[in-house]
């Protein structure tokens, strides 16, 4: 049961109507995180436009989606957890790669980098050292694109903290528990060896 009510969006006015107009048509539907920021229009709004903004950048969609599980994965977000795990399939991410960013892992050597540095910036509360940043640069990073990588975890942080307040109902397929050593089937089942 949700901790904070949805806003629906036939009950929607305003500016959060404009929004979830919007929202709609991209998306064709309003997720029910977006609802419940939508009792803040500014809150929605920012949230908004940091992600285009960030969609924007210089990180693929793969390498976003790798961050979003990585980060919603050290911070137990359920909601996310289902959210980017379908997001990460339609960016082209295998049941795998969806596994292995969720671990904090994965077997391209500059995916690894990502989601190890993105990993970092959650456990160490965002205390990387310089070995950290030269991992980065030697699996070919650029200083933009680290930025990107702290503003997308930022991102990623603000909508698993939001998501553990309000606990919103998960619209999305749960994501799959994760095995303490095992593959995920092209069904996104995970088992033990």
């Amino acid at each position: 049961m949700p901790r904070l009510t949805p806003v629906a969006p036939s009950s929607a006015t305003g500016r959060t109507a404009e929004l979830f107009t919007g929202i709609k048509s991209k998306l064709g539907m309003v997720p029910n995180m977006m609802q419940t920021l939508g009792h803040s229009p500014a809150a929605l709004e920012g949230y908004l436009s940091l992600s285009s903004a960030l969609g924007g950048g210089l990180l693929t969609a793969t390498q976003r989606e790798q961050i979003a599980l990585a980060v919603g994965q050290a911070n137990s977000c359920d909601y996310c957890l289902a959210a980017h795990s379908a997001l990460g399939k339609m960016a082209g991410l295998t049941v795998d790669q969806i596994r292995d960013a969720r671990l904090g892992t994965a077997v391209d050597a500059k995916d690894e980098a990502l989601v190890g540095f993105a990993r970092k910036l959650v456990d160490e509360n965002g205390h990387v050292d310089d070995a950290d940043l030269a991992n980065l640069k030697q699996h070919g990073f650029s200083e933009g694109e680290i930025v990107e990588i702290v503003l997308n975890v930022s991102l990623n942080i603000l909508t698993n903290y939001f998501n553990h307040v309000a606990d919103p109902k998960i619209d999305f397929p749960a994501a799959p528990e994760l095995a303490a050593a095992g593959t995920c089937s092209s069904n996104g089942t995970c088992s033990t060896h």
